[in-house]
Parts: C-alpha cells; sequence; structure tokens
C-alpha cells in the first residue's frame, strides 16, 4: 500500500479539537475544526533539526532552502518520490509542504524527522482546504 496525497502537515495544537463529519471525493472523514490563531502552532523540532534528521534518510536529496526530494531504492516492489519544502518562524519548524507518494513505513520514518511520535501532527488536504488529524489522514490517503 503506499499513501498517496498532497498535503501541508502541521503541528497539531495541543488540547482537543472539534471535529465534523464530511465528504471528501466520496469518502466520509472526520475533518478537524482548528480555530485560525492556533494553525501556526510551531513544531517542537528547528528547521535545522529537521533538516539534519532528514539528511540520514537514504535516498533523500535535501537542498540548504529546506527543499526536498525523498525517492524508493531500485530494489523496492513499487517506486515511489515525495517532494517537499521546510518552513520555518522564530526558531522552530512551522510546516511542511508536501506531496507524492510513500509506503506507511517511509511516512513514518518522515514524521520522526519532525518529532513523532511524540509531536502530534495533522494535515492539511491542498485541494480540499481542510484539516485530517494523522489517524484519519492515513485512512484518506491510503485508500
Amino acid at each position: 500500500m503506499l499513501y498517496r496525497f498532497q498535503i501541508t502537515l502541521h503541528a497539531r495544537p495541543a488540547g482537543t479539537l472539534a471535529t465534523e463529519t464530511m465528504q471528501i471525493d466520496g469518502r466520509e472523514c472526520q475533518r478537524l475544526i482548528v480555530p485560525p490563531e492556533q494553525i501556526a502552532t510551531p513544531f517542537e523540532v528547528s528547521f535545522e533539526e529537521a533538516y539534519a534528521a532528514m539528511e540520514q534518510l537514504p535516498r533523500m536529496f535535501i537542498e540548504p532552502d529546506g527543499s526536498f526530494v525523498w525517492v524508493s531504492s531500485q530494489g523496492e516492489p513499487v517506486s515511489w518520490q515525495l517532494d517537499g519544502a521546510l518552513y520555518d518562524r522564530a526558531g522552530r519548524l512551522l510546516y511542511v509542504d508536501l506531496k507524492g507518494e510513500c509506503p506507511p513505513e517511509a511516512w513514518d520514518k518522515l514524521l520522526a524527522c519532525f518529532g513523532a511520535p511524540s509531536q502530534a501532527v495533522m494535515a492539511q488536504l491542498v485541494r480540499q482546504a481542510v484539516f485530517l488529524d494523522e489517524p484519519e489522514f492515513r485512512r484518506f490517503a491510503g485508500y
């Protein structure tokens, strides 16, 4: 299975967020209702810490400005690729633009670069402009 997506990855704000059931691409999803002032909740890691962790991933090509591409090895049964960019503010990673496809194991390794599992994340679906928590995102992206 591959996750397929185009998202902006954010740190999930602390506390409870309301949810709402909605249809997205013919599938029922629970979207998060995120107050505008909480959308800019920073990650616990800095740009530099995320960058350094990502540099350790095999076949990760990352530029000093935070743009990156990560590809599967030639030996994997299914080819995959992720493209993205890191953005920071006030000494912390603010969000990550991501698009492409990858297996769940690669997704877990990438999230670890941003502080997961202790750092909760949420994904904003770019096309639909809605937020999903990480488990709901996995269901949506893994259709």
